[in-house]
């Protein structure tokens, strides 16, 4: 059986992480911090305990709340609560919203304790950046945040399937992107996307082997979708047939298009990130796109990700009424 492009693609990408250094230095950095030992440092306390401590530091929570914010299972969260109770470090009572929760809460024992672990934290973090200038210390910070947001977008996405578009999914995928069209105004008699000839074959039309589409799938059905393809090439009277020196390599990100279940999850983010890697492995040089100023929140993304905005359109898309071209490079020549 031969493997579709997007099989392949994907198989890569997960070879890339199964040996990338960022799991390497993850499991080290949770090995250096201590998260594997029974106890913080010279303190009675396991790192969850440590971690209920701190999220009791202000106010009573309820278990089950507490253990999404420590993002374990209840009976883990409930364990670690009943230890700091037989520790005198905390005590529970009846959750006067919900008789059939208990609310946790720190006693005096507890809230001292929690001051000496904050003492040694300080202590700790103190030598690790005393290694670091000023601006170091910032750029970890800043990475690290990137890295969390990444995590918590992975979290919401559980449950999502992406893969490339067969003929069975061409139906499902024009009616969400006329579904989302029509929610925002773009309407068929304009020169937008919805109005494309080729919306319902999709699966034929990016059979090249240098453009894929992907759709995304929730529970079998088919959410939202995007693809990349080479950029047509100008035809206009003035200029010689095919592609201009200056678009060929260009590829133009496609018809990105998600229903609302989707939306704020970091979908978007990451079939945008999958599809440029796509083109570049299949050496695209740039990648163009063609947007309108009614999807405010598809030109942040786009900025944010690095897509510069051009003074005029390339190409002949025929969007003439998406009035905002932008273009990222894609190789560092």
């Amino acid at each position: 059986m031969v493997n579709s492009k997007s099989d392949n693609f994907s198989k890569d990408k997960a070879e890339q992480v199964q040996g990338s250094g960022l799991r390497t230095l993850s499991r080290h950095l949770v090995r250096q911090l201590g998260m594997l030992n029974s106890a913080c440092g010279d303190l009675p306390l396991s790192p969850v305990q440590a971690h209920a401590l701190i999220e009791l530091r202000h106010q009573a929570i309820p278990i089950k709340q507490l253990a999404q914010i420590l993002n374990i299972d209840k009976s883990n969260a409930s364990r670690a609560i009943t230890n700091l109770v037989d520790k005198g470090l905390a005590q529970t009572r009846s959750n006067p919203k919900d008789s059939r929760s208990l609310l946790a809460h720190l006693t005096p024992q507890g809230k001292k304790l929690l001051n000496k672990l904050d003492q040694q934290q300080n202590i700790i973090f103190g030598e690790i950046l005393s290694q670091l200038s000023s601006e170091e210390t910032r750029q970890i910070e800043s990475a690290i945040a990137l890295y969390h947001k990444a995590i918590c977008r992975a979290q919401a996405q559980q449950g999502l399937i992406i893969r490339e578009i067969r003929p069975e999914d061409d139906q499902a995928m024009a009616e969400i992107i006329r579904e989302v069209s029509a929610e925002y105004g773009l309407t068929p008699d304009k020169g937008y996307g919805v109005s494309d000839p080729t919306l319902d074959s999709l699966s034929q039309e990016y059979r090249s082997d240098n453009a894929c589409y992907w759709v995304i799938e929730l529970d079998g059905v088919v959410v939202g979708g995007g693809g990349i393809a080479p950029l047509n090439a100008k035809t206009s009277q003035g200029e010689a047939e095919g592609m201009s020196a200056a678009e060929d390599g260009v590829c133009e990100l496609q018809k990105m298009y998600f229903s609302q279940q989707l939306r704020g999850k970091g979908v978007a983010r990451r079939l945008a990130y999958q599809a440029l890697e796509f083109a570049r492995e299949h050496d695209f040089h740039s990648c163009y796109l063609e947007t309108t100023a009614c999807l405010n929140e598809a030109v942040k993304l786009y900025e944010s990700i690095g897509f510069e905005h051009l003074q005029s359109h390339l190409g002949n898309t025929g969007h003439d009424a998406c009035e905002i071209p932008m273009l990222l490079k894609l190789t560092n020549n």
